[in-house]
């Protein structure tokens, strides 16, 4: 189903659907950071991913609790975006045989992956509110702090050391 299908008639169509399409992304990526961790040569940035790692397991959970609460199946669909951000990541890093340059391009891939992310649940913590559910909004502005604070520490990290260790 695509965005702009005649199956989204009403904005709990929309609302549900991008939970859904989250719900993907957040699955997607429990498989994709501990491959991310993996690449990754810095200690500080291979720890920063599997602890979000762990911080994507609960966001996943949380989403199915945001699902039931609002009488949705919990079902996920393809999301062709985190697809193609997980895709680009794979190739980037399989491209770059520099570790320190390695480590700079898994920080912009997990960022790329973050802001989607932060778009993601803005706009259902935005809609939960205008279709009266404070009570799903409140769940999904607990990850969106969890997603901004990881981008944040991906930022400060990349700023600090691992752009600088890349450029040399």
């Amino acid at each position: 189903m695509g965005l702009f299908t005649k199956d989204i008639k009403t904005m709990n169509d929309l609302f549900v659907h991008q939970l859904q399409d989250i719900y993907y992304a957040e699955q997607q990526l429990t498989k994709a950071l501990p491959k991310m961790a993996d690449k990754a040569t810095d200690p500080q940035l291979k720890q920063g991913f599997l602890t979000h790692l762990e911080e994507t397991r609960q966001h996943v959970k949380r989403l199915e609790e945001v699902f039931k609460m609002h009488g949705a199946q919990v079902k996920a669909v393809d999301c062709p975006a985190i697809d193609g951000i997980i895709e680009e990541a794979d190739e980037t890093a399989g491209e770059v045989a520099d570790k320190a340059v390695l480590d700079a391009a898994l920080i912009n891939a997990a960022q790329a992956a973050e802001h989607y992310e932060i778009v993601r649940y803005g706009s259902l913590i935005a809609w939960a509110k205008q279709l009266g559910r404070s009570d799903c909004a409140a769940v999904l502005a607990k990850t969106l702090e969890e997603e901004k604070a990881t981008d944040k520490k991906l930022t400060t990290l990349a700023e600090s050391k691992v752009n600088l260790r890349a450029a040399g």
